[in-house]
Formats: structure tokens, C-alpha cells, sequence
């Protein structure tokens, strides 16, 4: 199997983190040299593993935060 080449453009934020130190992190990452996109996903302490997450387009990603919005609008 071939390896996976990234390359993490920005980091965005910490969502959460682990006892054990892994981070769930948004960042925008270049998978395989393609065009960036956003990414959520675990990695470990030092950023030398990682779990398996989604990445999203800046569309996905907006219509992410309006469903978003909207559920916290029929919490209130």
C-alpha cells in the first residue's frame, strides 16, 4: 500500500483533547498534493499518528455550521 502524503496548510483550533494527550483538531491539510481542504480528525502527541476523521470542502463546511446554528436555535 502506498503511502499517504499530507501537508497541514493551517490549523485552525483544538476541538477537544484526550486524557492520553490526542487532539481532535480542525486544520486544512493538502491530501496527496490536491487541493486543501478542511479536516477533522485525532492526532496523537507530536502530531505523529493520526485517527481517522472527514475533510470538507469550505461548502461542506458551511452548510456544517448552519445545521449547526439551527440546532442551536431549537435548543433554546
Amino acid at each position: 500500500m502506498a503511502g499517504i502524503d499530507y501537508d497541514i496548510v493551517k490549523n485552525i483550533g483544538t476541538v477537544s483533547q484526550s486524557p492520553k494527550g490526542w487532539e481532535k483538531q480542525l486544520n486544512v491539510i493538502s491530501w496527496n498534493g490536491r487541493a486543501p481542504k478542511y479536516d477533522l480528525r485525532d492526532w496523537a502527541p507530536g502530531g505523529e499518528k493520526m485517527g481517522k476523521g472527514i475533510t470538507l470542502t469550505l461548502e461542506e463546511l458551511k452548510s456544517l455550521k448552519r445545521l449547526l446554528n439551527h440546532m442551536e436555535e431549537l435548543n433554546n
